[in-house]
């Protein structure tokens, strides 16, 4: 009868542990823009620390592939550094969804090149022209006799998307440029090569590359609030409807006051 009991008991407690382990987590998917990740993945370590019930797993790919899969049910919340476009509006409506947009940053896209570099500063013609192929040597925009190695982002990318609309106003960029997947891989790739140009979030800046002015404009929380940098823009979180329970919390978290300090340590622009 002890040796029953004694097993009911052992039993149970299992029972106890198992069914703790599956239902105690509350599983948070986040997927898209890799500017907009640094942020999120900063802001979910804390977030996380004060909700032990609560599980954040956090990948990039790109703006576009983040609206997918808010648009297709596959992530609970989209990082996006644009807006929608009009053909993902359709689509989501199409199928019954309505992602709901949070502003949680600002952003200022910034052109970089390698620190040995002399030309500080650029216009927007310049860079549309460079980025067209169209001027292909430092020396004509008052840097060494190099030939410049353009480097951009891929399409789905959405700092790609506000580069071509704020920088090349559409136009194409030169089938020669190097196309990376991430502000990440734009940056080691600058820092590696003296002639290259490329373009990331200003929170990806570090002391391995130089950041250009544009129009005599040098990009900063002030300028790039004041509209005065030309190459800004909010950053995004898509969810599927209005947000409940957790991912709810979480997106208070990051638009609150402490969540703004984080976006400030990483390098972005805090919304006040």
């Amino acid at each position: 009868m002890l040796k029953k009991t004694v097993f009911t008991a052992i039993a149970a407690l299992a029972l106890f542990a198992f069914g703790t382990a599956a239902f105690a987590s509350t599983q948070v998917v986040v997927n898209g823009s890799t500017t907009v990740l640094p942020v999120v993945q900063a802001a979910a370590e804390t977030f996380m620390k004060g909700h032990p019930d609560v599980s954040i797993s956090i990948s990039g790919g790109g703006s576009g592939n983040g609206i997918k899969a808010i648009i297709d049910g596959t992530t609970d919340i989209a990082m996006s550094s644009r807006f929608l476009k009009d053909k993902e509006i359709s689509t989501a409506m199409e199928k019954g969804v309505y992602p709901v947009p949070f502003r949680v940053a600002v952003d200022a896209i910034v052109p970089i090149v390698h620190p040995s570099n002399p030309v500080n500063n650029l216009t927007i013609e310049q860079l549309s022209l460079i980025y067209q192929g169209k001027i292909t040597n430092w020396k004509e925009v008052g840097g060494k006799d190099l030939k410049i190695v353009i480097i951009s982002r891929d399409t789905s990318s959405g700092t790609y998307e506000v580069w071509e609309e704020k920088v090349l106003h559409k136009a194409k960029v030169a089938p020669q440029a190097q196309l990376q997947a991430s502000n990440g891989a734009v940056a080691q790739a600058v820092s590696k090569n003296r002639y290259a140009i490329g373009y990331i979030g200003i929170g990806y800046l570090n002391n391995d590359l130089k950041g250009l002015k544009v129009n005599d404009i040098e990009a900063s929380r002030e300028t790039a609030l004041s509209g005065a940098y030309p190459v800004a823009r909010p950053l995004f979180v898509f969810v599927q409807g209005w947000p409940a329970g957790a991912v709810s919390d979480f997106i208070n978290y990051l638009v609150s006051p402490e969540g703004q300090e984080i976006v400030k340590k990483e390098g972005f622009i805090p919304l006040y």
